[in-house]
């Protein structure tokens, strides 16, 4: 018994290892072949694995990509969280949200072309990790509203609800990487514009 759990507590840790092996190199192939072209068996030749091996670790090509595009919004959510703290007001906050999410948005998803590809997959696919980002946004914004109607500084005459439906609508252009692409020399500049927009709308 003592064998058999100390085999398996050895196995684990090389097992991340070799997880970590394997999307590092997922990450490095899709930059030059993109990540739609790419196949697992692409990816296997590429690393000197077999195709069952990689299997062994993921189920599919899209399950290494979920892990890309997990780490890559988890890095937005920690920025756009860090920008949020340092915020003294709702006001500030809904500023922040837009103008985070528009910068973060250009760095992560198309200063890094490898990324894109896969974050577009994800939106389009709407892969869990994608589904989850759009959530905790609509979170935030709701918290964000919540937090401004109780200091005075939003309406409270519209169902929350509704007004954090209408308002992250009019973030989604700077969330989705598929509706993004379209505007990066202006993301800054547009982000500022429709926060505005949000505010005037959200005024008592």
């Amino acid at each position: 018994m003592t064998e058999k759990k100390t085999t398996a507590a050895t196995r684990g840790p090389s097992d991340h290892t070799i997880r970590d092996q394997i999307v590092a190199a997922a990450m490095e192939y899709f930059s030059h072949y993109g990540f739609e072209k790419t196949t697992v068996s692409d990816l296997a030749r590429s690393i000197g694995f077999s195709k069952a091996y990689i299997y062994k670790f993921f189920g599919s090509k899209q399950e290494i990509g979920e892990v890309i595009c997990a780490n890559c919004l988890t890095d937005i959510t920690e920025r756009l969280n860090a920008a949020l703290e340092q915020s003294p007001s709702a006001t500030e906050k809904i500023k922040q949200l837009f103008q985070t999410l528009a910068v973060a948005g250009c760095e992560l998803f198309f200063r890094e072309r490898r990324l894109y590809d896969i974050a577009a997959a994800s939106s389009r696919e709407h892969w869990p990790a994608a589904v989850q980002y759009e959530d905790s946004l609509r979170e935030i914004v709701l918290a964000i509203l919540r937090a401004g109607r109780t200091a005075g500084e939003f309406e409270r005459k519209t169902p929350l609800d509704e007004t954090a439906a209408a308002v992250y609508l009019v973030l989604r252009p700077l969330a989705d990487p598929l509706q993004l692409q379209s505007s990066l020399d202006t993301a800054g500049e547009d982000a500022s514009q429709l926060a505005a927009l949000v505010l005037r709308s959200l005024a008592p």
